[in-house]
């Protein structure tokens, strides 16, 4: 009787066991991580209502509790990913979250969590996926931030952060893909990681040079926006060669010069490039035809002057074409307007001759005579 008694306690304690295997600290982090949000702007249907702590928040199955939200490692002890649903939640980000040591994901999205980003995050030490876009964040990314080596993924877009980038962010030698896009950030472009594939930082407050040594060494970048902030100066050539380089959006800067290089034996990745809005000066770069798989350009909306380059209508790639809001002079290539062609766009609103009125290329209609002969200092030549 007494070896079955303690066969049946054995079996219980088992199964307690089963049933409560996460980590004490993780269970601690996750009670004061919900603690932190306003119990008002929690619906009864989202995934944090489920997180009832009567139970264990890795326990298997989950048919009424943790239902959704974060997921656990395979021996149900640690969580590792924590992803809630766009539900409205409002409060802050508690510093205990750093005691989620296994924490691969965090991801609260398309919430209202407020106040600043805890520098206290820099302790989860496996995290690689931090997306913290379209809240109301503010403050600045704490330094330390750098010292996450494994982080590949980090979106902090559409929030209020603010202050400079970091400069030790080229140390998040693991980092993939960025975005900081729609904030509040000001001051210079910083040395960027080595293994970038993309970056954005649009709608900021950025300024200064798009300097050669901020993009040293990154020869897997295809993806660059940095558009609506305030960059200034020339653009120089060696931009456009980065070596994996297939999109590039600087519209909406104060860039007064291009300068484009042939690509080295003609090849390049280059796909899509808008410079529009900015004040670029001069004459339409006639290289950009040399990119072999360009398709889509605009330069509307600067202080472009002289010719189109009649290359540009005989390259077979270019499917959208933007030149309006120029001082563009001279008739526009013919192919333009050939029954075959495929170029869509717009060269309107410059001061060309003989641009078809029938021409949905041609729309917007062209300048005035008196300010196209104003911005020649006299008669616009042909």
């Amino acid at each position: 009787m007494f070896d079955t008694f303690c066969f049946l306690l054995l079996l219980l304690f088992r199964f307690s066991l089963a049933q409560a295997l996460t980590s004490p600290q993780d269970i601690s982090a996750l009670k004061a991580f919900k603690a932190s949000i306003k119990p008002s702007s929690i619906p009864s249907w989202s995934c944090l209502a489920s997180w009832d702590f009567t139970t264990d928040p890795c326990a298997i199955p989950r048919r009424t509790h943790f239902i959704c939200g974060l997921t656990c490692s395979p021996d149900s002890a640690r969580v590792t990913q924590i992803t809630l649903d766009p539900a409205g939640y409002s409060g802050q980000l508690n510093p205990l979250v750093s005691q989620l040591t296994q924490l691969t994901t965090l991801d609260l999205s398309d919430n209202n969590f407020f106040g600043p980003i805890p520098s206290s995050i820099t302790s989860l030490r496996s995290l690689q996926s931090l997306t913290l876009r379209s809240n109301s964040f503010s403050g600045s990314i704490p330094d330390s931030v750098a010292t996450i080596k494994s982080l590949e993924y980090l979106d902090l877009s559409h929030n209020s952060l603010s202050g400079p980038l970091p400069k030790t962010l080229n140390s998040l030698s693991s980092l993939r893909r960025v975005d900081l896009s729609y904030n509040k950030f000001t001051g210079f472009l910083p040395k960027l990681p080595y293994n970038l594939l993309e970056l954005a930082l649009r709608g900021n407050y950025l300024s200064g040079y798009i300097s050669k040594s901020t993009f040293d060494g990154l020869t897997q970048l295809e993806v660059v926006e940095l558009s609506e902030n305030s960059f200034t100066g020339t653009l120089q050539s060696w931009f456009f060669l980065l070596p994996s380089l297939q999109q590039v959006d600087l519209a909406n800067n104060s860039f007064t010069r291009i300068e484009i290089s042939k690509p080295p034996g003609g090849n390049s990745d280059l796909v899509a490039v808008n410079l529009g809005f900015n004040k670029i000066e001069g004459n339409v770069p006639a290289n950009f035809s040399d990119y072999p798989l360009l398709s889509s350009l605009s330069l509307r909306y600067n202080r472009l002057r002289g010719a189109i380059p009649l290359e540009y209508s005989k390259k077979k790639s270019l499917r959208r074409l933007f030149l309006d809001g120029n001082f563009l002079i001279g008739k526009p290539p013919s192919e333009f307007f050939a029954g075959d062609t495929s170029v869509s766009g717009s060269l309107g609103d410059n001061c060309l001759q003989g641009c078809p009125g029938s021409s949905q290329l041609c729309i917007p209609s062209q300048k005035s005579y008196s300010v196209c002969k104003q911005a020649y200092g006299g008669k616009p030549r042909s």
